[in-house]
């Protein structure tokens, strides 16, 4: 191994400790146990150096995000001194959503500035009129919840109480907002710490020039990994379950010998809803797809990113305007973007592209208020099968594609929130049969052992992951209301609801479609 690959593994390395170090510093189970949060290395021109293995939806957003944040430093002229730190959430820079709050920091080595460490982190409340701060009910960002524009939290290595204080103030968790924040803000100082000690170690030029090395590196393996794939015009469109328009997302790939260019002229505008996905959120599923059918290993820095050029017509649901709501584009919009470029690309590289996966995080956010405990809010994703894929059947009850997380466990969720489960299991057959069939998804069940408001924003309800080569598709999600008297109400993919003591809800979400026509059974696993 040559000099300057030790120096980026030990790169990539520090974004992962910051990871560690978030999630053990968090207060919220969100972070704290299912990790949702994501953290990266930047050399002083922008660039994304090394990033930890965290979430898809998180990490392609880095690159928009930071290049957003320098040309708003420079536009405002701003500078981050030594100990200074800038937190925001604003979904047109950060990239993603307003629960995805972003602190960033400058690093400095002997008075030079070395380059900048970042996390983003989904915190579970940050406003508004919902519990968990993703209101299916949005026509505008402003429903959504409190926007943080690009603002010092730290000065000077001092935490700003009244910018910590504003933020709490706006949220119905002001303790765990506190504590989630301060982790972040710990997640960073561990990234600055653990620079400037590399760059001790190895001298500044010596580093630079090893992240310039590890750059090009990733620019020419991803060339060398895409010279394989069919080069000419790729085209794929999918629906979104939004009635009664059912928007198309509809792209057109262009892989050449230089790169690959996703367009996506043809894609329906933006909406009154809150299924709008920002340019951050569009980019990282484009680059997500691209990158998970690549063979082996391929260093994801700007160099991958510099492949990938993505055209989304401004004022379209893959690239709205201000102040369209975009809680929901960030966690739904982005898995069918990612199963539409898959799509595409199925046709450039037939023997890696899998079939469609579960296509929906189901995000389930419920909350309540009692006078002895006070307001408490709870927000998970739920996983599915992955869609069967050339030589193996798909995966059952992962989370998949944009999100990366974990399950909360359940000994954690009923410990921390009055709810308590009745049944946490795999869907058995809700996998499309093929050669290679789908994974199955996951039946999660709970009662609300008081009242509580739920929302819930899924997908692949009415529209089924779809089977490639002759698969079928997977069984389409399903939920439910049981009521104490006995009654089932079965629900939309989309709703918000006021639950009494006692109810239980059912979830069941989508199985993998399958690979290949089923008449061809026999393979093995």
């Amino acid at each position: 191994m040559t000099s300057w690959e030790l120096i980026y593994k030990a790169t990539i390395y520090i974004a992962e400790e910051m990871g560690v170090a978030l999630k053990r510093s968090a207060f919220s189970p969100n972070i704290r146990e299912r990790m949702d949060h994501s953290c990266a290395v930047i050399d002083r021109k922008g660039r994304i150096v090394a990033q930890a293995e965290h979430i898809p939806v998180h990490l392609g957003s880095f690159r928009v995000c930071v290049r957003n944040i320098m040309e708003w430093l420079d536009r405002n002229g701003v500078s981050l001194e030594e100990g200074d730190m800038l937190i925001f959430n604003d979904p047109y820079i950060s990239g993603t959503h307003l629960n995805d709050v972003t602190i960033i920091s400058p690093v400095y080595y002997r008075g030079v500035l070395a380059g900048y460490v970042i996390n983003k982190a989904h915190q579970v409340d940050v406003g508004g009129p919902m519990p968990g701060s993703m209101n299916p009910l949005a026509r505008t960002i402003y429903e959504e919840g409190l926007i943080i524009p690009p603002v010092k939290i730290l000065r000077r290595g001092a935490i700003d109480r009244e910018i910590m204080g504003l933020i709490k103030a706006n949220t119905k968790t002001p303790e765990i907002t506190e504590g989630d924040t301060k982790a972040q803000i710990a997640a960073n100082i561990v990234g600055a710490k653990r620079v400037t000690e590399l760059v001790d170690r190895y001298g500044l030029e010596t580093v630079e020039r090893a992240w310039d090395a590890a750059i090009e590196h990733g620019r020419s393996i991803a060339l060398s990994r895409i010279s394989r794939w069919r080069r000419g015009v790729f085209e794929a469109e999918d629906y979104m379950e939004i009635e009664p328009i059912d928007p198309v997302i509809r792209v057109r790939l262009d892989i050449m010998d230089k790169g690959v260019r996703a367009d996506f002229s043809g894609t329906s505008k933006q909406i009154d809803r809150p299924y709008n996905s920002v340019y951050g959120v569009t980019y990282s599923a484009v680059v997500f797809s691209i990158r998970s059918i690549m063979e082996g290993e391929v260093p994801v820095n700007d160099g991958f990113y510099s492949i990938v050029d993505v055209i989304a017509p401004e004022g379209s649901l893959v690239n709205p305007v201000k102040p369209a709501p975009v809680s929901g584009g960030n966690v739904e919009t982005s898995q069918r973007i990612a199963d539409t470029v898959l799509r595409a690309l199925a046709n450039a590289a037939p023997d890696r592209v899998p079939a469609a996966g579960s296509g929906t995080m189901m995000n389930v956010m419920i909350g309540g208020y009692s006078l002895e405990k006070g307001y408490w809010a709870y927000y998970e994703t739920i996983g599915g099968g992955t869609g069967g894929r050339p030589g193996k059947h798909g995966v059952s009850g992962v989370h998949v594609n944009m999100t990366n997380t974990m399950n909360t466990p359940i000994e954690i969720a009923e410990r921390s929130y009055p709810i308590l489960y009745t049944s946490y299991r795999i869907r058995e057959g809700s996998g499309g049969d093929g050669l290679y069939r789908g994974g199955d998804g996951i039946v999660r069940s709970f009662i609300t052992q008081t009242p509580a408001r739920l929302s819930i924003m899924a997908e692949r309800i009415r529209r089924p992951p779809w089977g490639l080569w002759g698969g079928e598709p997977g069984k389409p999600g399903r939920i439910a209301i049981r009521k104490k008297n006995g009654r089932e109400i079965v629900m939309p993919g989309k709703f918000t609801v006021e639950l009494d003591e006692g109810d239980e809800v059912v979830i069941e979400t989508p199985g993998g479609g399958g690979w290949g026509k089923p008449a061809q059974q026999g393979a093995q696993p």
